[in-house]
């Protein structure tokens, strides 16, 4: 692996995983030292997270890890609404039933017992993301998957905001597990239906989640 990409995996990752938290700023030859990378690669990852939105010009400060307000959620999820329910609509006429039936399966033995330690979390999140791909791969149209793709990247960072509850980790498991039987089911409507209630579900639990965290530290 290049250096510059291996520089923009970690500091993506850092920043996906709140290591890195909004408002960070970030100093080529800090994380240069901190990665053990030199001066270039870092400045190559940086570029990379610009175009993604992960990082923003500070005048007078170079960059710094962009901030997650109530309102850039909103925004998120208004349009990963549309392109979701229409991936899901889209997978269950052309998806193999058999993969997303057998997804559903695992995803309701999830609902039933998510885990409790960051372990079982991570394999929540795996699950879930191979939920995504196996859509993707169902609707095989690059266009809508390229569009999903670059909201991931910025859902990815502010479902994390609402981990810790047990709860809404049983609940969204089980809001994908109903996603994976519509659309083994074959089931267009009932597959944008459930997606909407997932989604409309995650945005109200990260709101609240950001809600708290200003309550806490205004």
């Amino acid at each position: 692996m290049r250096a510059g990409e291996r520089a923009h995996r970690l500091l993506h990752e850092d920043i996906v995983e709140w290591r890195l938290a909004p408002g960070t700023v970030l100093s080529e030859v800090e994380q240069a030292a901190r990665l053990g990378v030199s001066r270039t690669p870092v400045r190559e990852a940086f570029s990379r997270l610009l175009s993604e939105g992960l990082v923003e010009p500070q005048p007078g400060r170079g960059l710094a890890v962009s901030p997650v307000s109530a309102e850039s959620v909103r925004a998120m999820f208004e349009l990963r609404m549309a392109l979701d329910a229409q991936a899901a609509g889209l997978a269950a006429q052309r998806g193999d039933a058999g993969l997303f039936a057998e997804l559903a399966r695992r995803l309701e033995a999830m609902a039933e017992d998510p885990g409790q330690d960051d372990d079982d979390r991570h394999a929540y999140y795996a699950l879930a993301d191979r939920l995504d791909a196996a859509l993707d791969a169902a609707v095989a149209s690059s266009y809508l998957v390229q569009a999903q793709r670059s909201l991931r990247v910025h859902l990815s960072r502010v479902r994390r905001l609402s981990k810790g509850d047990e709860r809404r980790l049983r609940g969204a498991a089980a809001e994908h597990a109903q996603i994976a039987r519509a659309v083994a089911a074959g089931d267009p409507e009932l597959a944008r239906a459930c997606t909407r209630v997932h989604l409309s579900n995650s945005m109200a639990a990260i709101l609240a989640a950001i809600s708290t965290t200003r309550e806490e530290h205004p």
